[in-house]
């Protein structure tokens, strides 16, 4: 198959792109003049804008892609611009969305009021009502993560928009929710592990947690994985129409998830639960943590034979190699002084 990519020189984007060549695939890439790191010379590459779309139609219809796989949709406008261009490229189109759509996501964050929503989260669970309920200030500073990002940032109204254009047109849509990533990246922009390690590097005897964190659940996921998820949706026809959960399973608490990182990074310090009211400042989570974020992926596993090609252990063993040899450039968030005193405390 043909396959197009916009957003594929980013994060989950470089390992989906050597999955697909190595399955057979040919694969292009939409990118803005700078050829993204990927492998492989038999991958084509489109210079545009993914906001100018038009000023690339030719050298699409000459790829003449069977299927069209954008990473970095933010906003509603963003997805009705691709769906009215890729009618004319394609006959399919796999959106990537996030778990962040769901009312839970909401209810965690304190944007959305009432109760709590029941758990696991299926395709078909609650969406939130609060729309864009990220702050400026917040998506200001995960553009220096997620430059795709813009202040429109809505993956409900990107769903909203890919899905009616698929409806109505002759597109078909699939599209997959995925979790919290961890795993490598040599743009080196995420360090999901690394305040943990940093911990483990440092020696630290004792490692204190608010007992609401401690005991909180969310969806996470390696990047090949996410990556394998997005390849059998794009792949099989099967998928087209279908919304997919892409997530780990079992849903590990954050303390059993350190649990399994720290002990694998050579650390044999403790963990000490400690009351909210007696946790550093520099350690509390905001928001409505009675709202834990448990996701099912029973559908894409039943319909499109999903299974993690990198099992859990592999695939923290990984990301902590790739963390210690390369460190964030600033280290923040770090008061030993405050954790001591919460370790005495509730010892």
């Amino acid at each position: 198959m043909r396959i197009l990519l916009i957003g594929g020189n980013g994060f989950i984007g470089l390992s989906l792109t050597r999955q697909l060549i190595s399955a057979g695939h040919r694969v292009g890439i939409v990118h803005r003049g700078n050829p993204p790191d990927s492998p492989g010379s038999e991958v084509i590459h489109i210079q545009g804008d993914r906001n100018c779309l038009p000023a690339c139609r030719k050298p699409i219809a000459q790829f003449s892609p069977d299927v069209v796989v954008d990473l970095t949709l933010s906003s509603g406008e963003e997805a009705r611009q691709l769906m009215d261009e890729a009618a004319s490229w394609t006959r399919r189109v796999v959106a990537i969305s996030s778990m962040d759509v769901y009312r839970a996501w909401g209810v965690l964050h304190g944007a959305e009021a009432g109760a709590i929503e029941p758990l696991p989260l299926t395709e078909d669970a609650p969406l939130r009502t609060v729309r864009q309920f990220y702050p400026v200030e917040t998506l200001s500073m995960l553009r220096n993560t997620f430059t795709w990002l813009n202040n429109s940032y809505d993956k409900i109204a990107v769903e909203e928009a890919v899905s009616r254009r698929g409806r109505n047109g002759p597109s078909l849509v699939g599209g997959d929710r995925s979790a919290v990533a961890h795993g490598l990246w040599p743009g080196g922009r995420l360090h999901r592990f690394f305040k943990l390690l940093k911990r483990v590097a440092d020696r630290r005897p004792a490692i204190p947690m608010a007992d609401d964190f401690a005991c909180g659940r969310g969806p996470r996921g390696y990047v090949e994985n996410i990556a394998h998820a997005i390849v059998l949706a794009a792949c099989q026809d099967r998928g087209a129409g279908r919304v997919y959960n892409v997530c780990q399973e079992p849903c590990l608490s954050e303390l059993d998830w350190q649990g399994k990182i720290a002990p694998a990074a050579g650390w044999d310090g403790r963990f000490v639960v400690v009351p909210r009211e007696r946790t550093p400042r520099h350690l509390l989570q905001p928001g409505n943590a009675a709202q834990h974020v448990v996701t099912s992926s029973a559908r894409i596993r039943t319909e499109l034979g999903y299974k993690e090609p990198v099992d859990l252990e592999e695939g923290i063993r990984r990301t902590i190699v790739w963390e210690q040899q390369n460190p964030p450039a600033s280290i923040t968030g770090f008061n030993y002084e405050a954790e001591d005193r919460a370790v005495r405390d509730g010892a």
